[in-house]
């Protein structure tokens, strides 16, 4: 276990209290809290190096090194063979979207894009918006019992003429982690790319886009104590192949091919902060060995935690769990549940456990896939990370207790 208090350290957020009682971050899958070496980044830059790239001149070359450390930073981060496999914007979805709309480029009608009923739609909607050129998007379907991947069915589904197929890496909704490296090997045999979308995944456990043969995968990493961004790792000669829409000054090389206009530079210094803080948590000689040793250390932290959160859920009567909830299985998600509540909607809890300062999600939460194949329309989510503890589970529980009746 990760020693709670030091972690928490880190965090001015953390400290927070609404009328008197600290206020309980259960909200994380929308957006983590972010470490001091975070925010420290942000003004850092304005304050030392804020110009464009490019120039010749002190702040200009400064921030050209910042842009040069965060993409070496994030190909560690995610174990890539080269900074320039390293893409960055505004966020996933954007970046999804982009993508999309140059791999449509190159696809014929009757072409097939295969994704899955587990995703958030960012890894639903840019494929979708394919269909109206002639592109088939066919789906994997999910066991609604522990909301896990129909895996027995991919191998049909991922057949001839499938182009890309594109996966979540775990569920933002149900916790779920995906078997990517099958999927991905399924993929390559059918001859497509494979695309993971490891927003969720990203503050939870170590990433290796080699390891788990993806060609392309994206990430938030504002979901990982980093500001608002979006990173796109692409294979180099993935990258290359795919055509983008830029201007002519960014030339036809990626990385820069693919970064319409300027980047936010004091945010990819505050991604530098928080990949700092992450490296503290580990151990190793390497900055890439540091944070494969940090990732592994709040994965198995947190699993400590989903024991406690669901074994307590369980135990309260009118409370549905939905996704993995046998003990022996908790190595195959992350510390995220959705649950709902007899005879109360999930807004109505949420807004009560508001009152008490925990804050959790209330809605589809953007998986509108799952939620229909659940037919299930809104649930609530508690999203947890390696900042929370057993004290604020236990709390979390009592007032869900008395809330429920």
């Amino acid at each position: 276990m990760l020693d709670s208090g030091a972690v928490r350290a880190h965090f001015p957020s953390l400290q927070r209290q609404e009328n008197g009682r600290p206020v309980i971050y259960f909200d994380n899958p929308a957006g983590t809290q972010v470490p001091v070496e975070t925010s420290r980044g942000y003004l850092w830059y304005l304050e030392n190096a804020n110009a464009n790239e490019g120039g010749l001149f002190h702040t200009s070359r400064t921030t050209d090194r910042v842009i040069a450390e965060a993409r070496a930073a994030m190909a560690d981060f995610l174990d890539a063979a080269s900074p320039e496999e390293i893409v960055f914007g505004a966020n996933m979805t954007t970046l999804a979207f982009h993508l999309a709309h140059g791999i449509g480029r190159t696809l014929q009608p009757g072409d097939r894009i295969v994704t899955t009923r587990l995703e958030h739609d960012a890894n639903v909607s840019p494929w979708l918006a394919l269909c109206e050129r002639g592109i088939a998007v066919d789906f994997i379907d999910i066991d609604t019992d522990d909301m896990t991947l129909d895996m027995e069915s991919a191998a049909s589904v991922i057949r001839r003429g499938t182009r890309l197929v594109a996966a979540g890496y775990a569920s933002n909704a149900f916790g779920t982690i995906n078997d990517v490296r099958r999927l991905g090997e399924i993929a390559h045999a059918a001859g497509a790319l494979f695309f993971v979308d490891a927003v969720h995944y990203g503050p939870h456990g170590p990433i290796s886009v080699r390891d788990i043969g993806a060609d392309l995968l994206a990430v938030s990493p504002y979901k990982f104590f980093g500001p608002h961004l979006g990173v796109l790792y692409g294979r180099s000669d993935v990258l290359a192949s795919i055509p983008v829409d830029h201007v002519r000054p960014a030339g036809d090389t990626p990385p820069h091919s693919w970064e319409t206009g300027t980047q936010s530079h004091e945010a990819l210094k505050a991604l530098l902060g928080a990949l700092s803080y992450l490296e503290s948590l580990g151990e190793g000689e390497d900055r890439r060995t540091r944070l494969r040793s940090a990732m592994t250390r709040i994965k198995s932290h947190e699993r400590v935690l989903a024991e406690r959160l669901i074994g307590g859920l369980a135990a309260i009567p009118g409370v549905r769990i939905y996704g993995i909830s046998a003990p022996g299985r908790f190595g195959e998600r992350v510390p995220t549940v959705s649950i709902t509540m007899t005879g109360l909607m999930p807004a109505e809890v949420a807004a009560r456990l508001g009152e008490r300062a925990i804050y959790t999600w209330n809605g589809n939460h953007y998986a509108v896939e799952p939620m229909r194949r659940l037919g299930v329309p809104e649930t609530l989510r508690i999203g947890l990370v390696h900042y929370n503890t057993p004290e604020e589970i236990d709390r979390f529980l009592d007032a869900l207790r008395e809330i429920v009746g």
